[in-house]
């Protein structure tokens, strides 16, 4: 391993792959202990790192952004003829070319001050506050004070307010979506990772911006302001240039050809004039003149303007919000469409849709949150009364469960973990809502989750006050504790390989895996202890969760595709998961599946080659997302790309047409955004198109 020997060079400090140390090397590199930094310490390194917030960038006064704006050439053209016309006394022709070019100047003076907002709303993720422990004492302080060996403590509900490392942790879970891509909240641990792991894999970290949905934490502080991932996006977002339109392009090409030849034009007439027909020189410069302003087309940005304003008008029908209005005609070029998955292509409501038992393998139809739907083998619908295994198993996931299933004026929601949401739709399928199910079989007791465990345990008392303990956890974790399964005809000595077979051909359709079991009997001192956890119990089946997509996004996606337009789908997902929702979607089916570290590997010419035989890019950063849509657009092509969260802000901008969520996205995304969705639907994009 690198000797990583203490250094004072911020630079050294800022390449260190924290994530990959072990606590005490974090510790020894930092100088930091239990106490935590000494007042003394903490400002000698405040004044070598600095603030912990990011950096204004550098921006252009208002007067100089506004004469920036004369930097085109139909103005150039339009502002000549306008002095032209002045001359010749054409006063009405003056105002009207002065007119079109104080609007187009206006309306670019505007735009240009929204794409600004962007960086603005990434620094607003920043935490305002930080619970720190310095000399021994707990301090609540301002987070921009925070410096790298500071002992951070974290609790739900909490933004973290810098770059992390882990050194214990309670049940925590971090929602990382608007960071990584990642749809669920993140289990965390302290566990090193690899170096060259990507962030959303990084699971001893918690990132500057990112909030604690559960449980509690403490770390030391390992990078702060522009150090942090968050502060690297900032700069990638920055340094990203924003790419006019290809009507902008051609319009500026039109200009330039148009300016030359009418130049040409007006010269050749004034030297054929003069040399040919022998007429006066200062008689043939004013015919040069009049014709000159006679040749500009000054209506065309104010037609331009006008006719992209009504397509404005037609998109907010269909809940596409423009917020630039070239980007109305950059849409009808598109010939790629690069779609976030979680919530844009699916519907962002985990659901049940296989039960695996040692008998039958079921499917479940009905998606996201509205709890109806029927059971099936091999397509014939069945009642789940008749299966005694599925019947159990349906009630232990609604039992072994904390979260709660609303309904309000026709909309179901879950409050909650999304995972436990599902398994209490599928107990609202068979009738068993959490209400009705907790009142007949009171809950006594609870193990809850934790990493270094697993699993989840309740203790109950049936309607017969006969003790039950339900558990669920992740398969190869449930199995130890398990000696029997239950079939149709009873309880059965379990079948290890038959349960391992069917872990690993349910998770390679890209289903999230939840084991489920019971044992018939109380707990040792009526109350469960993790010794009760041991053996004994029934494997009851196996349940396969996935984020389904949108029935409408499936159609759009066909739409697409007989229109000749590309979908490629750019997640931070697993690329198991990813592929599945392909699948559905018609996406990259019979291709291969690319991810961030393979595309980390290659050069740009290699991704430029290999980018249009791949429509699946799975666990991507925001350099990834970006150079994708550099590749594309290297390739001749028209790039749209959607996006949520500040890791697609970079590619959002680079982007021909960027397209926000309007409902679940961040404000970085909306404002690098050129289209913000309403509905935050895929089928709202290929309408617009």
């Amino acid at each position: 391993m690198t000797d990583h020997r203490v250094t004072d060079h911020t630079e050294t400090l800022q390449q260190t792959a924290w994530h990959a140390l072990t606590l005490p090397e974090v510790r020894q590199i930092l100088h930091t202990d239990s106490a935590g930094l000494k007042t003394d310490e903490v400002n000698d390194r405040f004044a070598r790192f600095g603030p912990n917030s990011l950096i204004p960038p550098k921006r252009r006064g208002p007067l100089l952004r506004l004469l920036l704006q004369f930097h085109n050439v139909l103005l150039y053209i339009m502002i000549a003829a306008a002095a032209i016309t002045a001359v010749l006394g054409h006063w009405v022709d003056t105002g009207v070319l002065l007119a079109a070019v104080i609007i187009n100047v206006i309306i670019g003076f505007i735009q240009e001050g929204k794409a600004e907002t962007a960086l603005d709303s990434i620094r607003a993720m920043l935490s305002p506050h930080a619970t720190v422990i310095r000399d021994g004492t707990r301090y609540e302080i301002d987070a921009a004070g925070l410096v790298p060996g500071d002992l951070v403590l974290l609790a739900s509900g909490d933004r973290v307010p810098a770059d992390i490392r882990l050194i214990s942790v309670k049940e925590l879970q971090v929602e990382e979506a608007a960071l990584t891509g990642e749809s669920l909240p993140v289990r965390k641990r302290i566990e090193t990772a690899l170096p060259d792991t990507l962030p959303g894999d990084r699971y001893g970290m918690a990132f500057s911006g990112t909030l604690v949905v559960y449980g509690q934490a403490s770390g030391i502080v390992v990078a702060t302001g522009s150090a942090t991932e968050l502060g690297k996006i900032n700069r990638l977002l920055e340094d990203t240039q924003h790419l006019s339109t290809p009507l902008l392009r051609q319009i500026d090409h039109f200009g330039f050809k148009l300016a030359v030849f009418i130049l040409a034009a007006s010269a050749a007439t004034f030297l054929l004039g003069t040399l040919w027909r022998n007429h006066a020189p200062a008689e043939m410069f004013m015919m040069a003149v009049a014709l000159i302003a006679s040749a500009i087309p000054e209506g065309l940005p104010a037609i331009m303007t006008v006719t992209l304003a009504l397509g404005v008008q037609r998109m907010a029908r269909r809940n596409a919000i423009i917020r630039r209005l070239p980007a109305v005609e950059a849409l009808g070029s598109v010939t790629v469409i690069c779609s976030d998955k979680t919530g844009t292509l699916t519907r962002n409501e985990m659901t049940v849709q296989r039960i695996v038992c040692a008998d039958h393998t079921i499917d479940v139809s009905g998606v996201g949150y509205v709890p109806t739907g029927e059971y099936s083998i091999d397509g014939h619908t069945i009642d789940p009364a008749h299966y005694p295994a599925l019947t159990l198993a349906i009630r232990s996931g609604v039992l072994c469960n904390d979260a709660l299933l609303r309904e309000k004026d026709g909309l179901w929601s879950v409050e909650g973990d999304p995972t436990e949401g599902a398994l209490l739709i599928l107990g609202a399928k068979n009738g068993f809502s959490n209400h009705h199910a907790n009142a007949a079989w009171p809950r006594r007791d609870v193990i809850p989750f934790e990493s270094q465990h697993s699993f989840m345990a309740t203790y109950h008392h049936d309607n017969e006050n006969e003790p039950w303990i339900f558990v669920k956890g992740a398969p190869e974790r449930i199995l130890d504790m398990c000696t029997t399964q239950l079939q149709q005809n009873g309880k059965q000595p379990i079948d290890i390989d038959y349960w391992q077979r069917m872990v690993s051909a349910t998770a390679a359709k890209g289903l999230r895996l939840l084991a489920l079991a019971c044992k018939r009997s109380a707990p040792q001192e009526d109350s469960l202890k993790i010794n009760d956890m041991k053996t004994g119990f029934t494997l009851l089946a196996l349940v396969g969760i996935i984020d389904p997509p949108r029935e409408e996004a499936v159609q759009a996606v066909a739409e697409c595709h007989r229109a000749g337009i590309r979908v490629k789908m750019i997640t931070g997902d697993h690329a198991e998961t990813a592929r599945a929702v392909g699948a559905q979607l018609a996406i990259g089916v019979g291709r291969p599946v690319l991810t961030g570290m393979e595309i980390a590997a290659m050069d740009d010419d290699t991704l430029r080659d290999i980018v249009m035989d791949v429509d699946i890019f799975a666990r991507t950063s925001p350099e990834h997302k970006l150079r994708l849509v550099k590749a594309l657009q290297a390739g001749g092509q028209v790039v749209a790309m959607t996006g949520d969260g500040v890791n697609d802000a970079p590619a959002l901008k680079r982007a021909d047409v960027g397209v926000a969520m309007g409902m679940k996205g961040t404000e970085a995304a909306k404002e690098a955004s050129d289209m913000v969705l309403a509905d935050d639907n895929f089928a709202t994009i290929a309408y617009a198109v």
